[in-house]
């Protein structure tokens, strides 16, 4: 196992979810699902500048044309950064009012794959959508609990996917052209002394890294084989989510929360709600931008 050193930037999330690196504007994007906050860190200025919404904010992405696509609630909306102006696009699950989006990820072909999940977090009433141009989500998986982690391999043939409370990364055929999905195997069962998986990214050799809920470190899983092969270490229990960026794709931006940590635990563990960047010694890759 490596050595990993951090550099932590406040931001103090109830719920820090959805980490996104934008190349355009060298810079992180993540939320805070639960008080509809988006930050952008700039990682050359090191500054942090901070939007709010009225809504739930659980996913932002990136379009072809240059906005953010973002979660909110149960809606898909455009937000262009520089009017700030929010463009809605689409709705799924109209009829369940205690339902909100939770994780969300770019396919190779453009197509924006994002899942729900009931606040009261009941088991099965989650499902897994794919929206494309014609903006009509289709689902593709049902029955889920914490619908979370997406990634597809670099051969467009496999997506892996994370339903959290079940503990395991699943492994799906994936068909490219028309984004259908067949359920392969279980590519790695998670132990439950780590924790519980949340979301993920891969890396350029094919290898996930995986942000563990209750587990207090990403860790790196061979999926081929369920292999553990690494772990960065941090200093609070709840990590949620990763990305690479950074202008060599090498930096994991991590993100945390403060939720289900009790007043002793919270000051214990200070830094719960701020995000962290890891120097890696590996390489992901850039996110697809939607074609919607």
């Amino acid at each position: 196992m490596n050595t990993y050193n951090y550099t932590s930037i406040p931001s103090q999330c109830f719920l820090g979810e959805g980490p996104y690196w934008h190349a355009g504007r060298q810079s992180f994007f993540w939320v805070d699902i639960e008080n509809g906050k988006l930050f952008e860190h700039h990682l050359k200025t090191r500054e942090t500048k901070k939007r709010s919404f009225p809504h739930y904010l659980a996913v932002v992405l990136e379009s072809e044309d240059g906005s953010l696509i973002l979660g909110l609630d149960r809606k898909i909306a455009k937000f262009d950064l520089e009017t700030e102006e929010l463009s809605w696009l689409c709705e799924v699950e109209s009829e369940y009012q205690l339902h909100r989006f939770n994780d969300g990820k770019v396919d190779p072909k453009g197509r924006i794959w994002i899942g729900t999940l009931s606040t009261k977090f009941t088991e099965g009433a989650g499902s897994l959508y794919c929206i494309d141009k014609d903006l009509e989500p289709k689902k593709k998986l049902s029955n889920l609990t914490i619908s979370n982690g997406m990634a597809w391999t670099e051969d467009n043939q496999t997506f892996y996917f994370i339903d959290t409370p079940t503990r395991q990364i699943k492994a799906f055929h994936f068909h490219l052209e028309t984004g259908e999905i067949e359920f392969d195997r279980v590519a790695v069962e998670i132990q439950e002394e780590l924790g519980f998986p949340d979301g993920m990214c891969i890396d350029q050799k094919g290898m996930l890294w995986v942000a563990h809920y209750g587990g207090s470190c990403v860790y790196r899983w061979n999926p081929k084989n369920g292999e553990l092969l690494d772990k960065i270490d941090l200093p609070v229990p709840h990590i949620t989510s990763c990305c690479f960026g950074g202008e060599n794709l090498d930096t994991l931006l991590i993100t945390t929360a403060q939720e289900n940590l009790s007043e002793t635990q919270l000051k214990e563990y200070p830094l719960s709600g701020d995000v962290f960047l890891v120097k890696t010694t590996t390489k992901g890759f850039l996110a697809k931008k939607a074609s919607i």
